[in-house]
């Protein structure tokens, strides 16, 4: 079992200012796998102090220094990617072949397209002929992020903070933590400087509610759920810092009549990934009255064809849900979808052959209606809920019913109707015919979903704040 239980402050491993062990465990077996310790005050006291000090150097240094050390951390990222697959494996349940492609990948592609970004991005700009515009970092920010895509999340917010000139303390998910720790060591094998990144294990209530309201802390972003980004702008308002949220999601799939014939298959499939762990899943699917019965047998034959095993197991499949409170939240909402709406596939319980671990059966419910439950709720689990639709105001007034605004889906051969419909659907993103976001592509969401963008160009001006300056001499 590793033993983890130092935190990362001012460039140095440093014991717990008091001993507070926390089990970390496997969710493909329900055994611990590791110890860390939760953070208390003096340490979130320390950890900020320490990016309060590095911030006065750190902000002054130059685009160049900064961007060298950004490449190296890439380099030693690269050079350590299968630790990292292994410890977000053990950690989350990710499948190790995803945890490589996908959670591994998508830190190393985050932080290739924030270089990307940063080489023609300019902190000076012209307003008028005697006036300049300046972009200066914010200081000290406070980075909490969740366990679902750990790495995703981490460099997403690190990695802007640290090229824009800010100084850190990152709070990881205390359910799944080794990745952050892991992440610490390599920005300290990449030189860093003291105090620019600082780590400190921690719940929510604990670190996570300390860093919100610190006065010493000038930014939070955090990802996770909507009730506790609620929580944090509340902490936050006495001291009035800045803070952006990624939060839930209930993204809708609209399926046209002349959508692609497979599109329901790949829907239900891309609500399954990562064990229907994510934020942007397409969890709702909208399907025109013509295509409802067809995507609803594609749908259950794709669930009863996805299998479910550990995440260390090889192969295409979906691993555990996170953790025991996960699974009975998933194991609740499936009950309750089952009195509300059809069951197609899946339903309560583990699936076949899986009598220990937090496994849960890719679920399809159909005739859905969008006052149920099922699909009002996140349940941030392998379940999808399928929903008719007559006509195309009908499908957007469904799509945009929902509290929350992050990724909605469009599948039809008409490129004016795609474009028509994309205008009008309420979220920070929409995804057509399955065509993927570019690297830097901003990622954030309307309404409950948060505020702010993540990722390239938008994700380096989060970090940053706008000075006027007049009577600039002519350079």
């Amino acid at each position: 079992m590793l033993e983890k239980r130092d935190f990362y402050i001012n460039g140095q491993w440093v014991a717990p200012a008091k001993a507070h062990d926390f089990a970390v465990i496997d969710p493909s077996t329900e055994e611990q796998c590791a110890v860390i310790s939760l953070g208390d005050q003096a340490d979130t006291d320390a950890a900020v102090a320490a990016a309060r000090t590095a911030f006065d150097s750190w902000s002054q240094t130059s685009k160049e220094e900064r961007t060298a050390l950004m490449r190296k951390l890439l380099e030693v990222y690269n050079a350590r990617s299968e630790e990292m697959a292994q410890a977000m494996s053990m950690e989350m349940g990710a499948p190790i072949d995803l945890s490589r492609a996908q959670q591994v990948g998508a830190g190393s592609w985050h932080l290739e397209g924030f270089l990307k970004a940063f080489e023609d991005f300019s902190f000076d700009r012209d307003f008028t002929e005697t006036e300049k515009t300046l972009l200066e970092p914010i200081g000290v920010c406070a980075l909490i992020t969740p366990w679902n895509w750990p790495m995703n999340q981490i460099i997403l917010k690190a990695v802007p903070a640290m090229a824009t000139g800010c100084t850190m303390v990152l709070k990881p998910s205390e359910i799944a933590p080794l990745s952050g720790l892991l992440f610490a060591e390599f920005v300290h094998e990449a030189g860093f400087p003291a105090g620019v990144f600082n780590m400190v294990n921690g719940d929510g209530a604990g670190v996570g509610s300390q860093l919100s309201a610190h006065p010493g802390v000038d930014m939070v972003s955090f990802t996770g759920s909507t009730r506790a980004g609620i929580a944090i702008s509340k902490a936050a308002a006495d001291t009035l810092k800045r803070v952006s949220l990624e939060l839930g999601g209930k993204g809708a799939n609209i399926i046209f009549e002349d959508a692609h014939p497979k599109a329901a298959k790949q829907g239900a499939i891309r609500c399954f990934r990562n064990t229907g762990q994510s934020c942007n899943a397409p969890t709702r699917m909208l399907v025109h009255k013509s295509r409802y019965d067809e995507a609803v047998e594609m749908a259950a034959e794709t669930a009863k064809a996805t299998h479910v095993g550990p995440a260390s197991e090889e192969g295409r499949h979906i691993g555990p849900l996170v953790s025991k409170a996960q699974y009975e939240k998933v194991q609740a909402l499936v009950e309750t979808g089952m009195g509300e709406a059809r069951l197609v596939a899946g339903g309560l319980g583990r699936p076949d052959g899986l009598n220990r671990g937090y496994y849960a059966k890719p679920t399809v419910f159909a005739d859905v209606t969008n006052e149920m439950t099922i699909a009002r709720e996140e349940i941030f689990g392998p379940v999808l809920s399928i929903i008719p639709f007559e006509s195309e105001e009908e499908a957007i007034a469904i799509a945009n019913d929902t509290p929350y605004g992050l990724t909605n889906y469009v599948q039809t051969e008409d490129d004016e109707k795609r474009r028509r419909v994309a205008r009008r659907l309420r979220s920070g993103m929409v995804e057509t015919n399955g065509q993927g976001f570019a690297q830097g592509s901003p990622f954030g969401g309307y309404k409950q979903s948060g505020n702010g963008r993540e990722g390239g160009i938008y994700g380096l001006e989060e970090f940053l704040e706008v000075k006027a300056v007049s009577g600039w001499a002519a350079e």
